[in-house]
């Protein structure tokens, strides 16, 4: 169909004004979209929380709710981070991330644990303008122009400033030779224990402000050249908001975890690994993945935003040019080491960490730290999760781990009894996994046959 076709066609299922209906009407018209409208609108009611209270502080959180898409929360218990044990709430439906991130959070607690530090966590945003004039006019003028950015914002931040947090630098960067007339001015806010992104946004927004009425007042710059606001946001790639966490042992006491591999060609072939997956953009992603999924999940079970952390460690991924590993691995005097640095912005006051109660019950199962002490539990987590990943990688492959959680789905699309799991699990115990094979075993077993 060409796009005249497409655009001549009747209107009839456009929707207008869908946001006003209410939601039985919006459940109706969406459910007449699935291929058997009634078992769809079935199944959107039965994902509905059963408390009106609840649904109605879950129907807050978006737009044209209709239901809920329940997601696995789980729990990794004995991770040792900076000597204070942890038991870890993540949320993810990905099979074995929890199983690997606590096998490896055991083997490290044996071992140190993880030790982590933070920076200063200063998190920056631009107003984003084209300027016709000269730069260095601009220059002239910023000192002026940066007191009155400063003072304009400052009921913004007085409640901020109260918590020891606030603006700690503005500054004003010239971005012609990426688009000629292109500049911006930067912001760098301490946003304590809050993500902050609200607060940012309105002071940028106020600099914006302030910004066009100083070029359209000051005679130097009204002479001077015409400005244009384009934007102003802040920015997910939080390079002053660091993380570093590390986990180390002699190489002789990674035997528990070498698959019966000695435990010197194990600890060989894991630094290899992380090597490649250095130099290899194929291998780095899927290495940087492996780290995100223990990211992920203690940052989606603690209300933060998993988007905009991903954003900002695949950017720091990328920051030489050239996308490469998170991770370095390393064998010196005996010694292994694994380690990680990235960008780790998130907050444990305000936004969803203070409305949806299982992100409290999660802060609070992990004492209710600062944003910082945060950070360090989620990049432990990160970094068990690489540890357990690139392990069965040089040892059983990854596909072992997958199969005894990959069997229970199969299952699950069968109907299994507790009998017949039983069955299942001991029959493919030393078996590939597969759905047909799971299928034919099942349809023996409930025919009276024996599998074979």
């Amino acid at each position: 169909m060409n796009l005249k076709n497409f655009c001549d066609m009747p209107d009839k299922d456009i929707i207008k004004g869908f946001s006003r209906l209410g939601r039985r009407e919006k459940l109706e018209r969406a459910s007449s979209f699935a291929s058997d409208p009634g078992k769809a609108a079935e199944i959107a009611e039965k994902y509905r929380h059963h408390d009106t209270g609840v649904q109605k502080l879950h129907d807050g959180f978006s737009e044209n709710t209709l239901t809920n898409f329940f997601m696995p929360y789980g729990v990794a218990p004995n991770f040792l981070v900076n000597g204070k044990v942890y038991m870890v709430p993540m949320v993810t439906e990905e099979s074995s991330v929890v199983a690997a991130a606590a096998r490896s959070a055991g083997f490290w607690s044996d071992r140190g644990g993880f030790i982590y530090e933070t920076n200063d966590m200063l998190k920056n945003g631009h107003v984003h303008f084209l300027w016709t004039g000269s730069g260095e006019l601009l220059q002239e003028v910023f000192p002026e122009l940066r007191e009155k950015l400063l003072a304009g914002i400052a009921p913004i931040t007085a409640n901020m400033e109260k918590r020891g947090g606030g603006i700690r630098a503005v500054s004003l960067e010239d971005m012609g030779h990426e688009i000629e007339g292109y500049y911006r001015i930067k912001g760098e806010f301490d946003t304590r224990d809050s993500m902050g992104a609200n607060f940012i946004n309105s002071c940028l927004e106020e600099f914006a402000a302030i910004l066009e009425d100083f070029a359209g007042s000051d005679e130097r710059m009204v002479s001077g050249g015409e400005l244009k606001v384009i934007m102003s946001i802040l920015s997910n790639y939080t390079d002053g908001c660091i993380v570093s966490v590390r986990a180390e042992c002699d190489v002789e006491e990674m035997a528990p975890f070498s698959g019966g591999m000695p435990p010197g060609e194990f600890a060989r072939k894991f630094v290899m690994a992380v090597r490649m997956a250095a130099v290899d953009v194929f291998r780095a992603t899927t290495h940087n993945k492996g780290i995100f999924n223990g990211i992920d999940a203690v940052v989606i079970a603690t209300g933060n935003d998993f988007r905009a952390v991903e954003a900002a460690g695949h950017a720091w991924a990328a920051r030489s040019g050239r996308y490469s590993s998170l991770s370095g691995a390393h064998i010196e005097d005996g010694r292994f080491s694994l380690e990680m640095t990235l960008p780790l912005s998130v907050g444990t006051v305000g936004g969803m960490t203070g409305l949806h109660p299982m992100a409290r019950l999660s802060l609070d199962m992990l004492g209710n730290p600062g944003a910082g002490e945060l950070m360090g539990i989620i990049a432990s987590a990160g970094l068990a999760s690489n540890f357990a990943a690139v392990g069965a990688l040089v040892t059983k492959g990854i596909q072992a781990g997958h199969m005894k959680m990959h069997l229970s789905n199969i299952l699950g699309h069968f109907g299994a009894t507790d009998d017949e799991r039983a069955a299942a699990e001991k029959y493919f115990s030393g078996r590939k996994v597969g759905f047909a094979a799971v299928e034919n075993f099942l349809t023996k077993l409930r025919g009276g046959g024996k599998p074979g």
